[in-house]
């Protein structure tokens, strides 16, 4: 009977630290994760987008709040599928976005290129982070009536596809920041490569 409450007592133990663990990876884990991509046929060609849940963990958020200016590298890819070859690329676009916070006006900001935006929370902040977008690819790969090449790759037997990640951008922190991200998992925050395909004849989209 002792013996029985003893490996009882130990299975509860065991149960217990891998709950705590559980918790703790799913907290520090949740990282940046792809909720939908699409590809929407214009007059100019395909718009590709795509929208991400950025969840920072501890440790990238205190820094955010110290001042440490965070950089994320979207990249967006389209390619043509071949059966008896590798894929061949056809047009590839990558996009980096800041994301900063300023004590003083207690104001998250979003920077592209020359265009910025604050928030007043980082929840809205991350929301607007995680909407990614790229200019119309390719816009002479379409002819006005019909897919045009990509009409006749797919006839041909090739299907044209498109690729979207989204990652934290470790080079751009600062060196001392750079020496503490490289050896805390925190600070490893990408998503993983998502891959859908491409339909010609509508605007094609994945979720």
């Amino acid at each position: 009977m002792r013996c029985c409450k003893k490996i009882i007592k130990q299975l509860v133990q065991v149960f217990c630290t891998l709950l705590v663990c559980g918790m703790t990876s799913l907290a520090a884990g949740e990282g940046i994760e792809i909720n939908k991509a699409e590809a929407r046929l214009t007059d100019d060609g395909y718009l590709l987008s795509a929208d991400f849940t950025i969840q920072l963990p501890t440790a990238v958020e205190d820094a955010l709040k110290r001042g440490i200016t965070l950089y994320f590298v979207s990249e967006f890819a389209v390619h043509r599928s071949r059966w008896y070859w590798i894929d061949s690329g056809i047009e590839s676009y990558s996009q980096t976005t800041k994301l900063s916070y300023n004590t003083l006006t207690q104001q998250y900001r979003i920077s592209r290129g020359g265009l910025y935006q604050s928030f007043p929370e980082l929840k809205s902040a991350l929301r607007t982070l995680g909407h990614q977008t790229a200019p119309a690819i390719a816009a002479g790969l379409l002819e006005k009536m019909g897919g045009g090449y990509l009409s006749r790759w797919s006839k041909k037997g090739s299907q044209v596809g498109a690729t979207v990640m989204m990652r934290l951008d470790l080079t751009q922190l600062p060196k001392p920041v750079q020496v503490s991200a490289l050896t805390n998992d925190q600070w490893n925050l990408e998503s993983t490569r998502y891959h859908w395909d491409i339909n010609p004849d509508t605007s094609g989209g994945a979720d």
